[in-house]
């Protein structure tokens, strides 16, 4: 009971911010609660977090590349570990950008001026198969959210950081967007992020073959543009699990075969793929 209070600190949070801002008349009872509320929530949030923190080292867990041809990593524990934050069971968690070749980029760059948003469609990660790095079972989805505007521009990025503290306060579903948590045994829980609305091919209860698709990458939830977010986690509850290292087997642009997590801005594929563009 107590927990699931505590998973809804963000009502408190939202509140607290919403008290002080219709406030009008300085320091008093509203702006007083508002504090307060804020406070609270912090501090709920916070101690959530610390909550998700791994208590100790655990070996990776060896599972496929979750896609098929040439990615690049970015975000990921083979740079950093936080990769992400602890929050969410993001700890080991890796971003995923589609570049079928040398020198082919994922889609449009950054720009300061650029328009506010552009369509999804334009970066060639959007449509991507998603798929199940090992055996398992579904043990939940979301598959109703919007694939919204990419935010790869200067006012984009300013609303995105806006929009994702509002996020923050809801559920998860309002961050990770269309989802997909697969159960593969021993305590150890695969979530895919931001798919494609309608691009599931999976529900709850289904048992799926290691390789088989599940989603297309998709840009809903908190997503600056189309990418494919993946990790490992030893809940499916993500506001209370703790996130869980992995490793995959793959090939770098070099030809060199490593096992683990790429480091930020490694182009790889699948080890033992034959082409950039191979199924995995």
């Amino acid at each position: 009971m107590l927990l699931t209070l505590w998973k809804r600190h963000g009502l408190l949070f939202g509140a607290g911010a919403l008290c002080v801002l219709v406030n009008g008349r300085g320091v008093g009872p509203l702006w007083v609660t508002g504090v307060v509320l804020l406070v609270v929530g912090g501090t709920m949030r916070w101690s959530l977090t610390r909550r998700q923190r791994p208590d100790r080292e655990r070996p990776p867990v060896p599972v496929r590349v979750p896609v098929g041809g040439r990615w690049v990593a970015l975000n990921g524990p083979g740079t950093k570990v936080p990769s992400h934050t602890h929050s969410h069971a993001q700890t080991y968690a890796v971003d995923l950008k589609y570049a079928p070749a040398e020198g082919a980029t994922p889609g449009p760059a950054f720009s300061m001026f650029r328009p506010f948003g552009l369509p999804p469609g334009r970066y060639r990660t959007f449509g991507r198969p998603v798929l199940a790095p090992a055996d398992g079972v579904v043990v939940a989805t979301v598959d109703g959210r919007r694939d919204h505007l990419c935010r790869m521009s200067l006012p984009g990025f300013g609303y995105l950081y806006l929009e994702g503290f509002v996020r923050g306060l809801g559920w998860p579903r309002h961050i990770w967007g269309n989802h997909v948590l697969l159960d593969l045994g021993d305590g150890v829980v695969a979530g895919f992020a931001h798919l494609r609305r309608g691009s599931l091919r999976v529900a709850v209860g289904d048992r799926v073959a290691a390789g088989q698709q599940l989603a297309e990458c998709g840009n809903s939830g908190n997503s600056s543009e189309p990418h494919l977010h993946f990790q490992l986690m030893d809940g499916s509850d993500v506001a209370t699990a703790r996130g869980l290292p992995f490793a995959w087997d793959y090939r770098d642009d070099a030809g060199s075969e490593h096992t683990g997590v790429p480091e930020d801005a490694t182009f790889f594929v699948a080890a033992g793929t034959g082409t950039a563009d191979g199924a995995g």
